[in-house]
């Protein structure tokens, strides 16, 4: 039991720790408050002795016939036990302080010698005297260098009151210093004890204390990267460390989701390079073959030549797009500062109204613009936003029977700008992942436009940057709708 409690001693006193901080500052504290409690008892005890020891004295001083003290008449025999019959006390001084301030000595064989005080304090007690105020009794040293506490009576010559001295009568305070001392050695005992005491049981309440704090500290030594689910509680009793561990389940969500996140991206990261190395390989394999077809005799033959040719020209500018549309979506990741200025984006959709006329081919094209929709936007971005969504619609619809509806109006605050077409529809499984990268609904559709299934996701990107967000709204056989919504800005004519 012993080793026990001497060991949890040792860690709890361990340097550094925070059980031996809180205890160095406990003994600080503890031992500051016993010194001023001891400092005021001593101060206030012996204010309280001297005080009643002044009265006392003075009250046998009152009590003495003035002729007596003066020598008019003879002192009485002392009794037996050597103390005066007027006295209560052992060893005192006597002295006549006059009106010039000289002092007689009316004790010849006291023990104690009248100590004498300076002209300063005389002159203050025949003020006094003369104003008719109580004097004060002192605490002064004699010539010995004894400590003596003296009080005093005045001598009254004529019945006028008119004073004829003072009578100075002193007594050692050795007596008073005993009690004093004896009282002081008596707190520091129980002051130690108290000491002592406070100690054992502030181990006990200490360890009792940090529980909540070392259960704390376990918990956090099992967590790693592999249960980053587990949690403190948070509910130990202690509100400080009720917060601290209701912070750190904090700190452990975000760590979980940053590790998601983390690990999402690595595994986008993963396909975005399967599906890359797949889009670049198909049109180098092209490429490398159309060239093995011409390096075998087929480039004597003329037509061959310029057939292979015009193919590795057009599988080049697959490469190309594709690089540029990697290039893009790379700065896009990086959260470019685009160069946004307030701008009509109901003039920029009516600009590109012809061109998109021409992308769309025979297909119908409905336009239904709202006038004055301004925005925060980067026009040129914002342009490809629109031929990324009406060429996907495009891609989507036939060619003679193909319909494609732009709209743009203002809807609470927002500018909506859609783009809807009567193709065959997205089903639910893949619309959650349409703006996914290298995301193809018709594989053999998009190869015949060249696309590499990067628009989509270019659009996504390009729309965040501008503080907005876009979705689909689509089913089986009843065409798609991508909705485009942006913070709206003020007319600024």
């Amino acid at each position: 039991m012993i080793k026990r409690w001497l060991a949890a001693v040792r860690r709890m006193a361990a340097p550094g720790s925070l059980r031996s901080k809180l205890l160095t500052r406990m003994l600080f504290i503890l031992s500051f408050i016993l010194l001023m409690i001891g400092i005021v008892q001593y101060l206030v005890m012996k204010n309280f002795l001297y005080q009643n020891e002044a009265e006392t004295v003075r009250a046998q001083l009152m009590s003495m016939p003035v002729e007596m003290i003066l020598n008019e008449a003879p002192l009485p025999d002392p009794p037996e036990d050597g103390r005066s019959r007027f006295l209560m006390i052992e060893d005192f001084s006597l002295a006549l302080i006059n009106k010039e301030g000289t002092y007689s000595n009316l004790l010849q064989d006291s023990k104690l010698a009248a100590p004498e005080l300076s002209d300063e304090a005389i002159q203050q007690i025949q003020a006094n005297l003369q104003k008719h105020q109580p004097i004060e009794h002192e605490v002064v040293q004699d010539s010995g260098g004894r400590e003596q506490l003296i009080v005093f009576r005045p001598v009254m010559h004529n019945r006028n009151g008119e004073t004829g001295g003072v009578i100075q009568m002193g007594v050692s305070t050795s007596r008073l210093q005993k009690v004093l001392w004896r009282q002081l050695l008596t707190f520091i005992v129980l002051s130690i004890l108290a000491f002592a005491a406070g100690i054992v049981i502030y181990f006990s309440v200490l360890k009792r204390t940090l529980t909540p704090l070392s259960a704390m500290v376990d918990g956090v030594k099992k967590i790693s990267a592999a249960n980053l689910k587990d949690r403190l509680p948070e509910q130990q009793g202690q509100e400080e460390i009720d917060r601290l561990a209701d912070s750190f389940n904090e700190m452990l969500e975000r760590l979980e989701v940053s590790f998601e996140h983390e690990k999402e991206a690595k595994e986008q990261m993963r396909r975005f390079i399967a599906d890359a190395s797949h889009e670049l390989r198909t049109p180098l394999t092209s490429i490398h073959g159309y060239l093995e077809v011409l390096l075998r005799g087929a480039a004597e033959n003329k037509d061959q030549l310029y057939t292979g040719l015009n193919s590795m020209h057009g599988e080049s500018r697959r490469i190309i797009k594709l690089v540029e549309e990697l290039l893009l979506l790379a700065k896009l990741d990086r959260r470019p500062e685009l160069d946004l200025v307030p701008s009509s984006l109901t003039r920029l959709v009516l600009d590109m109204e012809n061109q998109l006329h021409l992308l769309a081919g025979d297909r119908h094209v409905d336009f239904q613009v709202k006038e004055d929709v301004y925005v925060n936007m980067d026009a040129d971005k914002m342009k490809q936003v629109l031929l990324n969504l009406f060429h996907n619609a495009v891609q989507h619809t036939d060619d003679a029977q193909g319909k494609i509806t732009v709209s743009l109006s203002p809807v609470r605050g927002r500018a909506e700008l859609k783009v809807q077409d009567n193709g065959p529809g997205i089903s639910e499984n893949n619309l959650d992942h349409i703006f996914d990268r290298f995301f193809r609904v018709e594989e053999s559709r998009t190869r015949k436009y060249g696309g590499a299934g990067l628009g989509l996701s270019i659009t996504k990107s390009i729309v965040e940057a501008h503080g907005g967000s876009v979705r689909v709204t689509s089913a089986i056989d009843q065409g798609s709708t991508f909705s485009v919504s942006l913070p709206l800005k003020a007319n600024l004519n």
